[in-house]
């Protein structure tokens, strides 16, 4: 990883960043110097920290910040934004969009804001993050993939460091952020893993289990990784029924996660960003008619799976 040592703060050009920034950079995952970058930045300190960590490590940064329509501070916000990003030397690019209130509202301003970002957009999750989303996936019942929680890489770069870590980035830069009221909302299953059961979490286990469930997470996002080289390589073609049949059951799941992903995002038109993976149920229902148990199955999203000539097929019904 590249590392500069220059910016702008306080409206002046400096010649070395404070040890708040520059000991965070060998824990974070930027890519190499001069690359452009894009970064999600809300306003909050994670996402300024991104950005401030993200021109210290010599990318090219683009701050992006979108407005969700949904708060009377979002055009203040969105002005914070752009004035770190002066000072900073990142550009800046606001756009805003229109959440109606209703049920869901989480996810749905989520799945909004993201689709007016570019893919590989950079976000400033945290390990507190990444704990909490462990956390969230196991109590739906996630599997290897949500136990993983989020990729460690370019778009998730501060997966290494804490939320304390990057507030104190930002006060070390003198750089204002804003507090989002909607994060102290208990009706949010997030805030409420927060709040209440990670504290509890550290409380029983007489430690800060934050890093333990992130190392977890790194641990089972390898074995996924080795899980799916093992599906690819033994069944290349997982629409073969028979190969699928033959297969070990654990491989034939995993081809039929993949494959049902893959083939959900051609039929539906988009990438399933939001969209959680299949669930157990189904994969096995899949199975089922591979095996010639079932002629065919029901999918979520008005889908169906059928098996013809020795072949597996998505549709819509």
């Amino acid at each position: 990883m590249g590392q500069a040592n220059r910016g702008h703060v306080g409206g002046r050009l400096i010649e070395v960043w404070p040890p708040e920034v520059t000991d965070l950079l060998p824990r974070t995952n930027f890519p190499a110097a001069g690359t452009q970058l894009s970064c999600a930045v809300s306003g909050g300190a994670d996402s300024l920290a991104l950005m401030a960590l993200a021109v210290a490590a010599g990318c090219a940064v683009t701050a992006l910040h979108v407005d969700h329509g949904l708060r009377p501070e979002g055009p203040d916000e969105a002005r914070l934004v752009a004035a770190a990003a002066a000072r900073l030397g990142a550009r800046f690019e606001s756009v805003r969009i229109v959440v109606d209130p209703g049920p869901n509202l989480e996810a749905r301003a989520r799945a909004a804001r993201f689709s007016c970002l570019p893919p590989q957009v950079a976000t400033g999750h945290t390990m507190d993050d990444q704990a909490e989303t462990v956390l969230s996936n196991l109590l739906r019942g996630a599997g290897v993939d949500g136990l993983a929680g989020m990729r460690a890489g370019h778009r998730h770069p501060l997966l290494g460091i804490r939320r304390a870590e990057a507030a104190g980035a930002c006060g070390a830069l003198g750089l204002r952020w804003v507090e989002d009221p909607s994060n102290e909302d208990p009706r949010f299953l997030r805030n409420r893993i927060r709040h209440e059961l990670l504290p509890l979490c550290c409380a029983l286990a007489r430690r800060d289990v934050v890093p333990v469930l992130a190392r977890q997470a790194c641990l089972l996002a390898d074995e996924a990784e080795e899980l799916d080289a093992l599906a690819s390589s033994a069944l290349p073609d997982p629409s073969d029924a028979r190969g699928l049949a033959a297969a070990p059951v654990a491989v034939a799941r995993r081809a039929v996660r993949g494959w049902l992903r893959e083939a959900r995002s051609c039929v539906e038109g988009d990438d399933q960003i939001d969209r959680h993976p299949p669930t157990l149920a189904e994969v096995d229902r899949v199975l089922d008619v591979a095996r010639g148990l079932a002629v065919a199955t029901q999918l979520e999203g008005a889908l169906e799976v059928r098996r013809s000539k020795g072949r597996l097929h998505l549709d819509r019904t």
